[in-house]
């Protein structure tokens, strides 16, 4: 029976010693992109307040960015926010010199 059970929490500290550098992984991941989509999200907000004239579709794509950033999802949530914030980000930039 001692060999059982000594068997078992041999498995488990196996299991634990294995999945939690991924878990740490995966959570520093989360938290990077959570980082650079927050980043994003706030150079589009001062280019928007910078920008001389509205630009609808930047704007739109600044909201969906925040609405996103306000679900608090995963990394692939975090990339898309930065992705349209990005977007948002450049449209403003562009009409500024334009």
């Amino acid at each position: 029976m001692i060999w059982v059970g000594g068997g078992v929490l041999l498995v488990a500290a196996g299991f634990v010693t294995t999945l939690t550098p991924r878990w740490r992984a995966r959570q520093r991941e989360r938290r990077t992109a959570w980082s650079g989509a927050r980043a994003a999200i706030d150079s589009a907000t001062v280019s928007r307040d910078a920008a001389v004239r509205p630009v609808p579709e930047a704007e739109r794509l600044l909201t969906r960015a925040e609405l996103i950033a306000a679900g608090r999802g995963g990394s692939d949530a975090a990339r898309t926010a930065a992705e349209h914030a990005a977007r948002a980000d450049r449209l403003w930039r562009e009409h500024a010199d334009g």
